[in-house]
């Protein structure tokens, strides 16, 4: 079994993060589960908790690839523990409406059960990215 039908909680969140940084959002929505609660952290520009995998991506993918170039969630380390996996990563990118370059480090909490992501949580130093933005 290869990473792409894994059910494996790892390998479930590393598809989605190669979907992602290919701007594949269909094989991006097939990782999450239709219930998913997608939550982006308090003092970021897309604040809130987004539900279904269609929503998902209207509201958050869609959303940073018309606000910002190259958008990319680097993950560069992964721990698991059972449905848990915790990501340390970095978002790098350029404002379109400043041109002010993005990078900082970021954490993401999957959590994934039936090799689908059922709940996501992101951790980031908000200032930065607003820093990015005006």
């Amino acid at each position: 079994m290869g990473l792409t039908d894994s059910t494996e909680p790892g390998d479930v969140v590393r598809r989605q993060y190669l979907a992602s940084a290919a701007g594949d959002l269909e094989t991006l929505r097939m990782t999450l589960a239709p219930d998913v609660e997608w939550t982006e952290m308090a003092g970021f520009p897309l604040a809130g908790t987004y539900r279904t995998p269609g929503g998902v991506t209207s509201h958050v993918m869609e959303v940073l690839g018309r606000d910002w170039t190259d958008w990319t969630a680097h993950d560069d380390q992964y721990v698991t523990e059972g449905e848990n996996v915790v990501v340390l990563a970095r978002y790098t990118a350029r404002n379109n409406a400043t041109g002010k370059d993005l990078n900082v480090r970021v954490a993401h909490h999957f959590t994934v059960r039936g090799g689908l992501i059922v709940r996501f949580e992101q951790f980031v130093d908000t200032a930065l990215v607003r820093d990015a933005m005006s």
